[in-house]
Order: structure tokens, then sequence, then C-alpha cells
């Protein structure tokens, strides 16, 4: 029986396997795809993955039912919160121009396994939200011809009543995923044409809005006597903000497109700021024109912006927002369809999705196959279900790859940067002889790791440090973490730091609601939880980063991205247990996928060597420092014969 038992090595060979990262090519530029892409394609696609449906329903939503006129504190902190994301996002996008967005940036720096369930739900995400869009374009089309293609489905086809599915089969939305399908597949060119029409016609009534609702502006609609400005407090504009946050997901089509882009080290940073930039400002406008033109509480929440011309006498302006609308979903619609077979291309280039995914046309230059098979799950999704219950889906993925990118933000920029040239064999300089010292040129050999830390001399403060390595400041304070490994002390903090994010916003969400836990240990939990988040961050600082690049780098590192991390937390946290029980249902699927599929056929099995049987050896060049010329010397490619002249020679030393 015992022999049956996986021995130690087996669980930390399968436990490797599961963290491998991605080996990146040396020329990142290289690509199958066709870089046509501008800065302003890449922010007209980001402006059209964000400023959709939300801006001509969402804002009325927020501000009769949530937060009053203070919805626009609630677009701005949404907009900051949103700011923290998308600067990881920039950051590396710009570093790793390649298609797969937080798919691919956690398989850089966080592990196989980690990489592949955020795809596999970042892939639900798009599914979901792109059929939700649909089924919102036609019911909104259909509003305006008075339901008379509902009634006209609904008398000649029937309705179901059966849970899950939708009442009535929805034609329409499935007709324009697939017309929408079809112009994807013509090419990225074609798809980013369309959309910059759609986009233009969708910021010029939003021009138009703007212009007329100021026009229209009467600040006694602010007034008391209508409420005030913030009726329900501040727990209603932060309440409001969490909802408001999710109109700012979209900007990951960027980033998703970043291997068709002419220049992305430049273009990437800046059409996610220019994008995010004017989507915010489109959404706070829109929010400040339209709860001055009407009482906040007189808002119809489906129609809110042309119920609200309507009332002022200006009907015929309705259907110009009826017109901004449509093309403003038609931009998300083109946005998912476009985002989605990219990402799926990314998972199945690298082995852990179906092979046949990873097939780009030659002519097209863009992956058909995807595109055309999951613009048809879509459009059957948006054909038969219902939607409205799945919603809430599309919260937890973008949360959680959001979550992953900022911690792989923090791992990367503390992760030494791999030499693209391998180091040279000690066997082939020159061995000192048994009467020689060694000169500045040679090298002294150390069998093992833990002798080098010998060498480290009262000088080695003084000069520069690898990432990953403590500061010399700090050393005479925490010299016994001068013993790990660099990067490991940070990799072990940023796991401490989202442990102690998931306590700590467990107790703010839960503690006084379902646990009732008392004044006391609830304050207690409250202050133990943060003081391990923030000794985790100062642990993290502590350590040398990787000194400035050419490509954008985001400020602040490690706070910006744990404040995010922090915030996403607390937002999945607040998502009702229904979400979190599909969510968990999905994720078991995708480890069925991963482990039946994805493990067997990664490519980066095929780079893992074959044979260990011998020990790396440290070269130390004693011109320098420890810190600066450790290397580790790769075994030699036929070992076994030349372990006997190795003995010989340690015999006559």
């Amino acid at each position: 029986m015992a022999g049956r038992l996986p021995r130690s090595a087996d669980l930390t060979r399968f436990c490797q396997k599961l963290n491998r990262v991605k080996t990146l090519e040396d020329d990142m530029m290289e690509t199958t795809f066709n870089r046509c892409l501008s800065t302003i394609d890449l922010t007209l696609l980001g402006i059209g993955g964000m400023v959709g449906s939300g801006l001509y329903v969402l804002t009325g939503t927020v501000a009769k039912e949530i937060a009053g006129p203070a919805v626009i504190v609630s677009f701005i902190i949404a907009g900051f919160a949103s700011l923290l994301a998308a600067l990881c996002y920039a950051e590396f996008g710009a570093r790793v121009p390649k298609t797969g967005s937080a798919y691919m940036f956690t398989y850089v720096s966080m592990g196989e396994i980690w990489a592949f369930l955020i795809g596999w739900n970042v892939l639900l995400e798009y599914m979901i939200g792109g059929a939700a869009v649909a089924r919102a374009w036609s019911a909104y089309l259909d509003s305006i011809f008075s339901h008379k293609i509902k009634n006209f489905t609904e008398t000649h086809i029937g309705t179901w009543q059966v849970p899950l599915l939708a009442q009535y089969p929805d034609f329409l939305a499935a007709g324009v995923l697939l017309i929408a399908t079809a112009f994807i597949s013509f090419g990225a060119k074609v798809s980013s044409w369309l959309n910059h029409v759609f986009s233009a016609i969708s910021l010029g009534v939003i021009l138009f809005i703007l212009i007329m609702g100021f026009i229209l502006a009467e600040p006694k609609n602010w007034s008391a006597q209508e409420g005030g400005f913030a009726p329900y407090g501040l727990s209603g504009i932060m309440a409001g903000t969490a909802t408001c946050f999710y109109a700012f997901v979209g900007f990951d089509v960027i980033a998703a497109s970043s291997e068709e882009a002419r220049n992305p080290q430049k273009a990437v940073p800046r059409a996610i700021a220019i994008s995010l930039g004017l989507a915010a400002g489109a959404y706070i406008l829109v929010s400040v024109v339209l709860t001055l033109m009407v009482p906040w509480h007189t808002l119809d929440p489906d129609s809110a912006l042309a119920d609200a011309f309507y009332r002022r006498g200006y009907s015929w302006a309705g259907f110009i927002v009826a017109a901004g609308s449509i093309c403003a979903m038609n931009t998300v619609l083109l946005s998912n369809l476009f985002s989605l077979p990219r990402i799926v291309y990314a998972m199945a280039e690298d082995g852990l999705f179906f092979q046949v995914f990873s097939r780009v046309h030659p002519r097209t230059q863009v992956p058909v196959i995807g595109i055309v098979v999951f613009g048809v799950l879509m459009a059957l999704m948006a054909l038969i279900f219902d939607l409205e219950a799945l919603v809430q889906f599309l919260s937890i993925g973008t949360l959680q790859a959001y979550t992953f990118v900022a911690a792989s933000i923090i791992v990367l920029r503390f992760q030494q940067e791999k030499s693209a040239a391998p180091p040279q064999p000690a066997r082939s300089q020159p061995s000192p002889g048994p009467n020689e010292g060694a000169g500045p040129s040679e090298l002294k050999e150390y069998e093992s790791f833990s002798d080098k830390l010998q060498l480290v001399g009262a000088d080695k403060a003084k000069v520069h440090r690898d990432p990953g390595q403590l500061k010399a400041a700090f050393e005479p304070y925490l010299e016994f973490l001068s013993d790990f490994y660099p990067g490991e002390v940070v990799t072990i903090a940023v796991v401490t730091l989202m442990v102690s994010a998931i306590c700590l916003c467990s107790i703010l969400v839960f503690g006084n609601t379902h646990l009732h836990l008392p004044t006391w240990s609830y304050s207690l939990l409250l202050l133990l939880f943060s003081l391990g988040f923030l000794l985790s961050l100062l642990l993290i600082w502590v350590h040398e980063q990787q000194q400035s690049t050419k490509t954008f780098q985001i400020p602040l590192v490690p706070l910006t991205p744990a404040l995010s991390i922090l915030l996403n937390v607390y937002l999945m946290l607040k998502l009702s247990y229904m979400t979190w029980l599909r969510f968990s249902v999905w994720l078991i699927l995708g480890l069925l996928v991963y482990f039946g599929y994805g493990i067997w056929h990664s490519k980066e099995n095929l780079r893992e060597p074959t044979s260990r049987s011998v020990s790396a050896r440290y070269v130390v060049f004693p011109s320098s420092s420890l810190e600066e010329t450790v290397q580790a010397v790769q075994p030699n490619p036929q070992p076994l014969t030349e372990l006997p002249d190795m003995a010989t020679e340690e015999a006559k030393r």
C-alpha cells in the first residue's frame, strides 16, 4: 500500500507543472496576426467596449434607485477604481505585446493553472456579455416599434416556461450577432473600420445630449426641495460606485488587441488612458445633465435620457438618443466578438485549449474558426437563454481577472529579468592550479549555492542589487531575509497580501450581517487583518524592483496594485451566493478540461529538460559582488562522461 502512494518528488514535480510560467520569444513583435491597428483604432475599440447601453440605462437606474444626483460622485470613484486596474493592464500590454489579455499576463508571471482558469472565466464572461447586449439591443429596437417583434414571435411561435430559458426565442438578437460575426471574420482592419463608424455616431449623439442637456439644465433639481444632491447619503454613493464600476470593464479589449497594434509599447498605454478618460468623462457629464434636466426621483430607469427629453418637450430628440444607444450597443458587440476569439487563440496556441482554435486564416490573418464557433455559440445563448440570471457572472469573472493581473504586476516587477544568452559553462574557463591565486579575470567555483553566502563582505551593501533582493538599507535590520532566493520573499508576501485582503474584506462584508460578530471581536479582526495586509505590503517594498524600462510602468508599486486587489476582492464578496455557486461549477468544468487536455498538451512540456542528474554549479566573478555575478552554470550535455575527471580534479585540490 505504501508503495502505491505518490512520492514527494512526484508531488513536487506535479506542482511545478501547475505553476510553470510561459517562456516568451526573444522577438515579441513577431506574430502571425496583422499589425495594422494605430493608437486611434485601439482608443475607439476601448471606448466602444465601455460606452454602451450603460450610458443610456445605467445612469438613470443608479440616479433614481441608489444614489440620486450623487451618481456623479459614484462615477468619479468608480472611474478612479477602474484606473487602478487599467494601469496594470497598460504596463503588461506594453511589456508583453501578445494577444490573450489577462490570461497571457497571468501565464508569464503567476503560473499555468492560474492563467488557464483566468482565460476560462474570461471566455464565459465575453460569451454572456455579448449575448446579453444583443438581447438588450433587440429589446431597445423592439420598444421603438411598440413591441411588435415580441408580440409577433409570441403569437406565431409561442412562449416557454422553462427555468433558465427565455420567455420567447429572440431571433433578432441571434441575427445581429451572426451578422457581427461575419464582419469580424473579415479581418482586424474591417472590424476597426466598422467600430469607427458606430463609435463616431455614438460620440456625436453624446455630444448632442450634453449640449442640449446643459441648455435645458435647471439647478433647482439639485435643491433641498427635490431631495438634495445626495439623498441616500454616503452609503448610497458607495452602493452606486459598486454598480457604476462595471461600466468601465471594456478597456481590456485594448490589451487583447496588442498583438495587432503597430507600436504596442506606446499605443496600448495611451489608448487605455485616453479611452478610460473619455468614457469616465462621458458617464459623469451625462449624469450631470440628466439629473439637472428633470428631478432625479421622476426618472424612468428603462429609458431615462429619452424620457427626460420627452418631458421637456423635445420628443424628437428621443429618436436621436435611440439611434445613439443602438450604435453604442453595436460597438460593445464588436468589442466582445473581437476579444473572445483572440483569447481562445492564445490558449490554443499555448496548447492549453483545443488546437483547432489556434489556426489563423492566411488572408485575413484572424482566427476565423474561433470567431465563427464562438459567434454561433453566442447567438444560440442570445436566442434561447434567460441571461438576466447570468449577468452577475460577468462581474465575478472580470474582478477575478483584475485581481490576478494586479498580483502579476507585483510578481513581475520584483522578478529578475531573464538573460537572452545562456551563461557560459564553467568548464570553458581556465581553472587555477593549486599554487595559483585567482586573478581578476578568473573564476571561482562553488559546489553549492549556500557556499556563496560566505563571500558577502562589508562592501556589498554599496553595490547595485538585482530585482527581488533585499534593499541594502534594510539589510542590517532584516538580515534573515538575505538567505532567500531573489523574489522568493516577494512571492510569499503577495500570497499573504491576497489572503489578508480576502479575510479583511470578509469581515467588512459579513462581520455585522451574517457572522453577527460582537464589536470587540469585529474590531480586533479588522485590526489583525489590516496589519497583515500592511506588513505584506512592507515586506514587498523593502526589496529591489526592476529598473525603469523603455515601456510604460505603473507608478507606486506595490501600493497601486495592492489597492486594486483590495477593491476587487471587496466587490467580489458583495456578489450573491448564487453567483459564487455558478462560478464554482464553471471552475470545476474548467479544471476537468485542464487536467483532461491542457496539462498534457501544454507547449511548456516540450521545454522541460529530460535529465537533471547533475546539479548546477555556481560561478562567482571575484571582480564584483555576489549579488551581481552569481550565475547558475547549466549541467554538461554529457555529464556522465565527465564525472570521473571532475572527481580527479577535486582530489588534486
